[in-house]
């Protein structure tokens, strides 16, 4: 079974579709020890940084996730969810992620040439890792966001991005993956995203 973290910070009915596509089982909780009991975990989210960490910790589900990571069983993080895997955002100063994994988000430098947020599809100019497979470079991906991940360990990097600058747009170390990108509106590219993730998980 695959728990889906609902904490009102994330764009869970997508998510949901997605795995619904992929003749995967699913519940959408809140409840810390549904998450503990789950065989994979997906933490979504869209919003602010702050805002994110502070409804985690009001549902004490910021704990729950980091027992979970630590369990060794298949973690996903989504958008947001990637951002708040990591130790602190230039969104929200003095707010403490996860710190899963090492490392900061930062601000998309001012352009005259790029909107931000980045809002559409983008492509990734390297692709490796569990998550990726069968995914080649140069495939394409659907963003939206305003702050990108700088990661302090480059070997759980499984692809790269640009816009503006060249930024992590994915990860992996061990059980824990994540995305900047969304992988449930990302055609069929994402799909087979989240297959690998399933099949990781042995629920496909």
């Amino acid at each position: 079974m695959i728990a889906v973290v609902d904490y009102d910070a994330g764009n869970v009915k997508s998510v949901e579709k997605a795995i619904e596509k992929l003749g995967a089982k699913h519940i959408l909780t809140s409840d810390p020890a549904e998450i503990a009991k789950a065989d994979a975990v997906i933490l979504p989210g869209v919003g602010n940084f702050g805002d994110c960490v502070s409804k985690l910790k009001e549902r004490r589900l910021d704990i729950a996730l980091k027992e979970y990571a630590a369990s060794g069983k298949p973690f996903l993080g989504i958008c947001v969810g990637l951002q708040l895997l990591f130790d602190e955002s230039e969104e929200s100063p003095g707010v403490k992620g996860l710190s899963i994994l090492p490392g900061k988000i930062k601000k998309f430098p001012a352009s005259a040439d790029l909107k931000v947020p980045q809002i559409g599809w983008n492509d990734i100019v390297e692709s490796k890792g569990r998550l990726l497979d069968g995914i080649p470079a140069e495939t394409y991906f659907y963003f939206v966001h305003s702050f990108y991940l700088e990661c302090e360990d480059s070997s759980i990097v499984t692809s790269r991005t640009e816009y503006g600058v060249t930024y992590d747009s994915s990860v992996e170390k061990g059980n824990v993956f994540a995305t900047q990108f969304h992988p449930e509106k990302s055609s069929d590219a994402g799909l087979k995203v989240l297959s690998n993730f399933l099949k990781i998980a042995g629920e496909v």
